[in-house]
């Protein structure tokens, strides 16, 4: 169980992360916490009451675990204390002793008892932004200790992109979106989430590009490291792209789908995604991870009847939808009149770009052209949801 109270983890001085700070005097507690920090690559610092008197060494089995997986830390790797380490784990053992603490973000109030109501006070009465319950909190936990360990920031702004009927232009706008996302000078991913798609990376022209497809992490279980994810893939016009191969279709679990993309928003900058109308438990995983979705619907009466269906199933998942319309119009119909029927609010019409098929024949991606109307479209689109971000203390830098 996890609960969350208010918000994320302070970067550390100077743009430099270290380990996460622990206090608490149960052994027990103290070994899972250690066993967790090193299966994120992390080595922290242990003390039992506020910062002062480091812990004695814990148990040779827990101390050997964490030897073997991460380096020793140098001195000036260490965190500093408790204001300036990024991520405090307090057991509830130790939540009495550090009532007076300087109050934080990034301070986690760790316990076992799941049936203890009282948690929740403890948790306020030091500040805690979240309070975490093992064994069930486990995942989570590796994941934000993680995040620490590869001095990672605020997640990228994640965008999903999604047909509201077959050929509705969903894959060249998600293409567009990149395209335009690394030339503003933003680190960008874009994922190819439809195996039945052919494959973004030929949209984008790298088909025989070196690195990993999808088929490469069909085996992956836990976490990814958000670096080495990123230096795995194709990059193609200054962005990455994690598509499919043109092999047979390989089965990627759900569990899979969960660890790529949540090791590519820890990476930062924007992840856009081409997702398939079909929705199965993999897709079901990454719409839980999406911040923005734009539903792409042509201007006409059965594609936004289809769109319907699309966006009730999408909607159940995903909270933020939105509809992007794409002419030439039906008769009686306009931009907003397709949103109102769909009940979604509009993100725009996607404007026709004469010579599209043409440039994408000649190995050009979408959106290539800066000045170009589609372009111009995915730039605005970017300045709205980056203010937006940033107004709710997101960031996609």
């Amino acid at each position: 169980m996890t609960g969350t109270i208010t918000h994320d983890p302070p970067p550390a001085a100077g743009g430099r992360q270290s380990g996460p700070l622990i206090v608490t005097e149960d052994p027990d507690l103290l070994d899972d916490l250690l066993r967790l920090c090193a299966a994120a690559g992390a080595t922290p610092e242990v003390h039992h009451s506020l910062p002062g008197t480091p812990l004695s060494t814990p148990s040779a089995l827990t101390a050997a675990a964490t030897s073997a997986t991460t380096p020793a830390p140098s001195a000036s790797a260490r965190p500093t204390g408790w204001e300036a380490a990024p991520l405090v784990l307090v057991g509830d053992d130790a939540a009495r002793r550090v009532r007076g603490a300087v109050r934080r973000r990034g301070v986690v109030l760790v316990g076992r008892d799941q049936d203890d109501s009282g948690v929740w006070q403890r948790a306020v009465e030091i500040g805690a932004d979240h309070v975490l319950m093992l064994p069930d909190g486990e995942q989570w936990l590796v994941d934000r200790i993680a995040d620490v360990a590869e001095g990672v920031g605020r997640p990228a702004l994640t965008v999903g992109v999604i047909g509201g009927r077959g050929g509705a232009g969903a894959s060249t706008l998600a293409c567009a979106l990149a395209v335009t996302s690394a030339r503003e000078g933003l680190r960008t991913l874009l994922v190819d989430a439809d195996p039945m798609g052919g494959g973004l990376d030929v949209l984008l022209g790298g088909e025989t590009a070196d690195g990993l497809r999808w088929p490469a992490f069909a085996a992956s279980r836990g976490r990814v490291g958000g670096g080495a994810l990123e230096e795995s893939l194709p990059e193609l016009h200054s962005l990455r792209v994690l598509s499919w191969d043109r092999g047979d279709c390989v089965a990627v679990p759900p569990q899979a789908v969960r660890a790529v993309l949540a090791a590519a928003r820890r990476r930062g900058g924007t992840v856009v995604v081409d997702l398939p109308r079909r929705i199965d438990d993999g897709v079901a995983e990454i719409l839980a991870q999406l911040d923005v979705g734009l539903l792409v619907v042509p201007a006409e009466l059965r594609a936004v009847a289809a769109a319907g269906r699309v966006a009730a199933a999408v909607g159940m998942v995903l909270r933020d939808l939105r509809v992007a319309v794409r002419g030439p119009y039906a008769s009686g119909l306009d931009d907003r009149e397709v949103a109102r029927l769909l009940g979604l609010p509009l993100a725009g019409e996607v404007p026709v770009e004469s010579g599209l098929l043409r440039a994408t024949e000649s190995r050009r991606p979408p959106g290539t052209p800066s000045r170009g109307p589609l372009a111009r479209f995915c730039r605005g689109f970017w300045e709205r949801v980056l203010a937006e971000s940033d107004g709710r203390g997101g960031s996609a830098a």
